[in-house]
């Protein structure tokens, strides 16, 4: 795992500064304007390629040719997962209410996850990225993201930690499911969602839909197969897009004292690549500058990436890039190097 370095440590009050600049430089060039209308245009492709699937799953009918449409219907939901990320942040319009509109047809109805539930857990992780007992994002069983969690575990779960980055993919496909029972139990439960009746409402519709449909249509085995197919690939999916962000960057403490603007760059990994990159990740390949301006639409990103990282580097803040298998080669050394710590002696 990477080390933040004493010189990039430092008070927030001697550094608070450069973050107020940089923020001046991003709005002036206007990097900070919402793009309504290319939003509109994405959601009208999604929904149309939504509607396209269903009716190529209906004329299909009983048929294990149903799984190609499974993969398909994975990849729509991810992307559709994407548009609830940039509505959550308020990418889309100014008005929270426009955003949260598309947040809940997206999150709830469309893909199964409870958006005020992913939203209290996204904004928790964007406060304090990759910092222990605060990040809920290195919080994720069975998983040990650093040694002091390794230690702690038993029995099978200190195997698993063992042999966690062999097993890291493999557990990404039922991260689906993982996602479907977390929204579950918050609509459910006691937490302070601000639109529950509404939530639990259209989760009832989305799984009344889609289980509904896919048993109406397919035999029992062939149903059973399309969920599997379709809910192990539509995890792994999004947690491969994920994964690269943080994963094997350094792991902060409390007792780190850094500004916010070193606090999310030196924790974040961009993904280097083109445009079909951009669309496949849903703009989460330009972690650094999403980290910075959480709300700067997605078609904004890669035009802000030159003015941020020739920024850093005037700085002396380092700026990380790499390729997406590097990135997951990096993610799954840091679990590695993790698993391996994790062997006391007595355990064999």
């Amino acid at each position: 795992m990477a080390r933040v370095s004493d010189t990039e440590l430092g008070a927030r009050s001697d550094r608070g500064s450069e973050y107020a600049h940089l923020s001046r430089l991003i709005r002036g060039a206007g990097l900070l304007d919402r793009h309504p209308r290319r939003y509109r245009t994405r959601a009208t492709v999604l929904l149309g390629c939504f509607v396209v699937i269903g009716v190529v799953f209906v004329r299909l009918g009983s048929s294990w040719w149903q799984a190609a449409t499974a993969t398909g219907a994975a990849l729509l939901l991810a992307q559709l997962a994407f548009l609830g990320h940039d509505a959550g942040h308020r990418q889309i319009f100014r008005s929270r209410r426009a955003n949260d509109v598309v947040g809940l047809i997206c999150g709830n109805l469309l893909t199964g996850i409870s958006y005020g539930w992913w939203v209290d857990k996204h904004n928790r992780h964007h406060a304090n990225p990759n910092t222990e007992g605060h990040d809920p994002d290195l919080v994720v069983a069975p998983l040990s993201f650093t040694a002091g969690q390794a230690v702690t575990q038993r029995g099978l779960r200190a195997l698993f930690v063992r042999h966690q980055a062999a097993l890291f993919f493999p557990l990404l496909m039922v991260e689906g499911l993982h996602l479907h029972a977390a929204s579950v139990r918050a609509v459910v439960g006691r937490g302070g969602l601000r639109h529950r009746p509404v939530e639990a409402g259209l989760l009832v519709l989305h799984f009344a839909g889609y289980l509904g449909a896919v048993f109406l249509v397919l035999s029992a085995p062939q149903a059973i197969v399309f969920i599997l197919v379709n809910q192990a690939l539509f995890g792994l999916y999004l947690g491969s897009s994920f994964a690269p962000n943080h994963k094997g960057m350094p792991i902060l403490t409390e007792a780190d004292n850094l500004d916010f603007l070193r606090r999310q760059v030196l924790t974040s990994r961009n993904v280097r690549g083109g445009r079909l990159l951009d669309a496949l990740l849903g703009g989460l390949n330009y972690q650094i500058e999403h980290h910075l301006f959480p709300s700067m639409p997605r078609p904004n990103l890669r035009h802000a990436q030159p003015l941020i990282r020739r920024f850093c580097t005037e700085n002396d803040i380092a700026y990380h890039e790499t390729t997406l298998i590097q990135s997951w080669a990096q993610g799954l050394a840091h679990l590695r190097a993790i698993g391996i710590a994790s062997t006391r002696p007595g355990d064999d």
